[in-house]
């Protein structure tokens, strides 16, 4: 970012981000319910797991901005009502999303589904809201229809994802009767 006129950086950056973003939440689910099920407590672990979640996003969302705006001298100051509000909003939307997350994993969802479903959702969802945000802006009649394709894709490919995910098999061990005998003539039983 040029610091002299606040204008973005030009090139693929913002696409480093994305896919930054695109690893992290994609990860997220899986590493959620490790964290419910690591817990050892079926009725109370989503909520102890949530919990940590909360302290994860004070470290990474309360520490780390309020350091950096702190090294540029701005962390006390320029703040709105409106941003303030809209950006409180903002994380407790996606907080409750969170717990949503636990909750669904708590009455035996599992991350395949739970996600592919979210991740399959949210876009649509956040395509709706922008265009109803913005309906005063936008002339439909020129939208390109490859886009209303899009919207039904996302949610045909959750729908897939989570109706078609491959099942787990058991993996059988083998048995010490159905071990290879002992070299020497030993059928391998213990006296």
């Amino acid at each position: 970012m040029n610091s002299a006129t606040g204008t973005a950086a030009p090139g693929n950056t913002w696409l480093a981000f994305t896919f930054l973003t695109v690893f992290s939440w994609g990860v997220y689910g899986i590493l959620l319910h490790k964290g419910q099920v690591f817990m050892a407590d079926p009725i109370n672990g989503r909520y102890k797991a949530f919990l940590f979640v909360g302290i994860a996003y004070f470290l990474t969302a309360v520490l780390a901005p309020l350091f950096l705006l702190m090294s540029k001298g701005v962390a006390f100051s320029g703040y709105t009502g409106t941003g303030m509000t809209w950006s409180l909003i903002a994380g407790i939307a996606g907080a409750v999303g969170a717990f949503g997350c636990l909750l669904a994993f708590g009455a035996n969802g599992k991350p395949p589904e739970v996600m592919a479903i979210v991740f399959g959702g949210a876009p649509v969802i956040n395509a709706l809201v922008g265009l109803y945000i913005d309906r005063d802006k936008i002339n439909f009649g020129t939208v390109n229809p490859a886009f209303y394709v899009g919207i039904v894709l996302a949610l045909v490919g959750g729908a897939l994802v989570t109706r078609f995910k491959p099942a787990a098999v058991p993996v059988k061990k083998p048995t010490t009767a159905s071990a290879p005998a002992k070299a020497g003539g030993t059928s391998g039983r213990v006296a």
